[in-house]
């Protein structure tokens, strides 16, 4: 039995009878983020509460996708994380499998609900960084989890939403996100040290476009890049760019900005080389739903993978 990442037999077969009968004999499996815009439980600040449409509509985009593992962004307390999937679950789609990650900020967190177990979780609560001369704390924190798909095939996930782009009176935003974007990738760094073929994928909120220093940062360049998997709506583009040099035009944006009434990719799915070779590019898009607003202000994206190594 070959493992990329490496577990006794003995611990691998307790965790198996924990996985569901469906879900061992599944060719593939999808991964999926979606940062669903303040889903708390009571008003906090400048936050309102969510409200029943808004979360009905964060439901109904979820069963859409109907993934297997999720990532959530602006998820508020453990309480609103496990009502959500209490209602999935009421709706059909049962996630016995949750992280939640603290940060900084004590409104909005990083979570993760999987249909496979966790078998290992190395949160990241309490970065920090100098920027200035002052110390901060990373805001929301990141998540970290190995998950068990089948006998043969696991990765490892991390979860991260960075400092957005609203300029804030402490420091500049930008250079906030960069120091964030940096421990990040330190993390990244250290799991393809212990072993360059390692099966992962880091996904969430990056709050900015992919030619901005941050997202760069977390890339990262030569043998250690992340694979963009760039989700776009299936709408029927299936052209090349005129010019070479760039991506085909598809659309690919997550993101409405009200202030300024923009929309640019922000969310994004990266892969390790590992992971890249069981990637389905045929099964990752951005999921376009009518009034997809009413749920959030970001839409999700979701990859597909074979479960085997390749």
């Amino acid at each position: 039995m070959h493992l990329r990442n490496g577990r006794s037999s003995l611990v691998l077969a307790a965790v198996l009878c924990l996985v569901p009968a469906i879900a061992i004999g599944a060719g593939t499996f999808t991964v999926a983020t979606y940062n669903v815009e303040n889903y708390i439980d009571a008003p906090s600040g400048t936050r309102p509460a969510k409200s029943p449409a808004s979360k009905a509509k964060i439901r109904e985009s979820i069963r859409a996708m109907r993934p297997h593992v999720l990532a959530l962004q602006e998820i508020g307390n453990t309480n609103a994380l496990l009502e959500l999937r209490s209602a999935l679950k009421a709706d059909g789609l049962d996630y016995p499998h949750w992280e939640h990650a603290s940060g900084f900020d004590t409104n909005i967190y990083v979570a993760v609900l999987s249909q496979f177990p966790i078998v290992a979780r190395r949160p990241h609560t309490n970065e920090g960084f100098l920027l200035s001369g002052r110390r901060f704390r990373v805001s929301r924190g990141f998540a970290e989890i190995d998950i068990q798909v089948n006998a043969q095939y696991r990765f490892t996930l991390f979860a991260a939403h960075l400092k957005s782009r609203r300029a804030v009176a402490v420091a500049d935003e930008a250079e906030m996100r960069e120091q964030e974007a940096l421990i990040l990738r330190e993390k990244i760094d250290a799991r393809l040290k212990a072993n360059p073929e390692v099966n992962l994928i880091v996904l969430g909120d990056l709050n900015d476009v992919k030619d901005s220093r941050s997202t760069r940062i977390i890339i990262g360049r030569g043998r250690a890049a992340l694979t963009d998997t760039r989700p776009a709506e299936r709408n029927g583009d299936d052209q090349p760019n005129p010019n070479p040099q760039f991506e085909p035009r598809h659309i690919t944006w997550t993101h409405h900005y009200g202030k300024e009434d923009t929309y640019s990719r922000i969310d994004y799915i990266l892969l390790s080389r590992g992971m890249a070779r069981e990637w389905n590019t045929n099964g990752t898009y951005i999921l376009t739903q009518p009034n997809w607003g009413v749920g959030s202000d970001h839409r999700p994206i979701v990859a597909s993978f074979v479960a085997a190594e390749r």
